[in-house]
């Protein structure tokens, strides 16, 4: 098997060290990405944006909550590919090939036949097992108190029972996010850079992380604060920290993966 450059990939890469330079460069060079080609950057982010937004009408129209759990399960599914054009747009510019939208839009669908499913339905896991421990959280402390909505008489999670299982689930969320990160920062750019499996991909980027935990967790509680300050406006920041973010990812994977 061949990249898309047509040359054989090592059976492994060799994992560099990176340091702030390396994070600098990637946020300098992913804005570029961005400044250089935004009608991209706009095209894809619009996909999540209009998600946020489903899923904020979802929770406030009554009767029909039900649409939540098929809206959110769209942005892990969705998400590898949406990321993918990030990633193609920043090669393209690396390689200095044409931004064609046929060719781009191609490459990102071309993604369904090669490893990038098997990645989302990882992150798919991920994300129902995670919603499924949630409620079983909220039953835990919560399941004996007097029944109320929670989204109108926020009181209740001003008990202590309340406040324990804001702590608890916030400790056991971030080791969710901290494990679907280390697994998947570099293993995305680099299942479409290269014709490797997905578990060998997964496993070179924990590795990554393990091996750099606080270059690596710096950058993903960057990336995590970045996010949630981007959705504050109406989600409208996503048009440009989505972007932004996925060219960077790629920059910092060409930097901390280096092939034979």
């Amino acid at each position: 098997m061949t990249d898309q450059t047509g040359t054989p990939p090592a059976a492994l890469p060799e994992l560099l060290v990176p340091d702030g330079s390396d994070l600098r460069f990637a946020l300098r060079e992913g804005w570029r990405d961005f400044l250089a080609q935004p009608f991209y950057g706009a095209f894809f982010a619009t996909v999540y944006v209009a998600g946020g937004w489903l899923l904020v009408l979802a929770f406030t129209i009554k009767g029909q909550v039900w649409w939540t759990l098929p809206a959110a399960a769209g942005f892990p599914i969705l998400g590898p590919f949406i990321a993918c054009g990030f990633y193609e747009i920043s090669r393209r510019r690396e390689a200095g090939e044409g931004m064609e939208f046929t060719a781009i839009l191609g490459a990102v669908l071309r993604q369904k036949d090669r490893q990038i499913p098997s990645m989302a339905a990882v992150i798919v896991v991920f994300f129902l097992f995670w919603n499924f421990l949630s409620h079983m959280i909220f039953a835990l402390f919560l399941g004996k108190t007097t029944m109320t909505n929670v989204s109108s008489s926020l009181a209740i999670f001003l008990t202590p029972e309340g406040l324990a299982m804001l702590a608890f689930g916030t400790a056991v969320g971030a080791v969710f996010a901290i494990v679907l990160y280390a697994l998947t920062v570099v293993s995305l750019p680099m299942l479409l850079d290269r014709e490797v499996d997905f578990m060998t991909a997964m496993l070179t980027s924990f590795a990554l992380v393990r091996d750099n935990p606080v270059v690596m967790l710096g950058w993903g509680a960057f990336i995590g604060a970045m996010l949630f300050l981007a959705m504050l406006p109406c989600f409208l920041g996503l048009f440009i920290a989505l972007p932004v973010l996925g060219h960077a990812t790629w920059h910092l994977y060409r930097r901390t993966v280096a092939w034979a």
